[in-house]
């Protein structure tokens, strides 16, 4: 009869020893990360091997702890702004607003018509950006070089377009209380539809190139497969669900800003495999570049900003706000005591709970599928260890 191991008292020993008394005979622990390329970051997933194939994978966090939370708690309102391009600097337009979003809401501030479709726009703009940095890395992963310069170039030119108004090129600080920074002028929307009108054409190539590719299918069709009760059980959000049939998108399950407005859908597909993800942040880009074309089409003219105090001191209570970030439901719980500082803030990183299907998701595959379902799941570490 096998007992079980001994585990010492130190926390930092969990791991290893959990791990490596527990292994069965002719199994291997090996660890992959937190130098690994296929986990974009600092995470380290230990897993044990029988042969190549995967008995049990546990993810591991805290090599790059920002305490973005507590940080928080040590700023004004207005001093924790660049903090939010940040946590998520693929998608750095969508932390800026479900902060200065919570703000507004919970200190009554209101924001002008044509800030709301201009945050649309530049979020919209960035959601495409993020999604073709996992393309092109995803499939570096999976051994593919060419895709990750295509997807750079294109990239380049939303970069050129996003740093006309922001000043930036990644960790972003548009947004403000009551608006947003600086107004967009008529090259900014023309370098846009220009864009589109390119973009388009380039779905079509990625398609013929990457998508149907007979060794890509290979490597994401029936691979990963998450069944909706276990996506529902980790909370995942975004394409992660989707890709698992479950139509939820903040944008239209808790409708904010202008999107009601807005004609646009939600794309699922049901295999729930990583093909599935796949296809999903795939036609999410056309449909971002719907949104773009009708917010551009109706922007209406008016103020950017509204009006807010000097010293912004909401009142004392709590509040919640959400919006759909590249990789899910991104949401900022603020508790005010009524001082220029935030008592509390909470931040729901979506890569977090979609990470946690991992361990459930890679049980029985091979290794090399492991960073294939890994990749899928498109996770920023930096937002998950934040």
């Amino acid at each position: 009869m096998t007992m079980s191991p001994q585990l010492s008292s130190d926390p930092s020993d969990f791991y290893s020893q959990s791990f490596s008394k527990g292994a069965r005979e002719n199994t291997l622990i090996l660890n992959m990360g937190p130098q690994h390329p296929s986990t974009h970051g600092v995470l380290r997933v230990i897993v044990e091997l029988d042969g190549e194939y995967i008995v049990r994978a546990e993810p591991v966090l805290g090599y790059i702890h920002r305490m973005h939370e507590f940080m928080g708690q040590k700023k004004t309102y207005t001093q924790y702004l660049p903090n939010m391009g940040r946590v998520d600097y693929l998608h750095a337009t969508a932390w800026n607003w479900a902060y200065v979003g919570a703000v507004e809401q919970l200190a009554g501030i209101e924001v002008p018509e044509r800030a709301e479709y201009i945050r649309v726009l530049t979020c919209e703009i960035n959601r495409i950006c993020s999604h073709l940095v996992w393309w092109g890395a995803y499939l570096l992963d999976l051994g593919a070089f060419t895709p990750i310069l295509y997807a750079f170039e294109d990239r380049e030119f939303l970069l050129d377009i996003l740093q006309r108004v922001t000043g930036s090129r990644l960790t972003y600080c548009y947004f403000r209380f009551g608006g947003v920074y600086a107004d967009v002028d008529d090259k900014f929307i023309d370098d846009t539809r220009t864009f589109i009108q390119r973009f388009r054409k380039r779905l079509k190539m990625y398609e013929a190139l990457v998508t149907k590719n007979f060794i890509l299918r290979k490597r994401c069709e029936d691979i990963g497969v998450l069944s909706v009760q276990t996506a529902r059980k980790y909370g995942c959000t975004g394409p992660v669900i989707r890709g698992s049939g479950v139509p939820y998108d903040v944008r239209r399950a808790v409708p904010y800003s202008v999107y009601p407005e807005l004609d646009f859908e939600i794309p699922t597909f049901s295999e729930g495999d990583a093909m599935a993800r796949y296809m999903v942040r795939l036609k999410e880009m056309e449909q971002s570049l719907r949104i773009m074309e009708q917010v551009m089409d109706r922007m209406p003219d008016g103020d950017i900003q509204g009006k807010t105090p000097k010293t912004l001191k909401p009142p004392k209570g709590e509040t919640y706000f959400a919006v759909e970030g590249a990789r899910g439901k991104i949401g900022v719980h603020l508790v005010s005591d009524g001082s220029a500082t935030p008592y509390r803030v909470k931040l729901r990183a979506p890569g977090y709970s979609n990470l946690s299907c991992f361990a459930e998701l890679s049980k029985g595959t091979l290794i090399a599928d492991a960073v294939s379902i890994l990749g899928s799941l498109d996770l920023v570490i930096p937002e998950i260890d934040r």
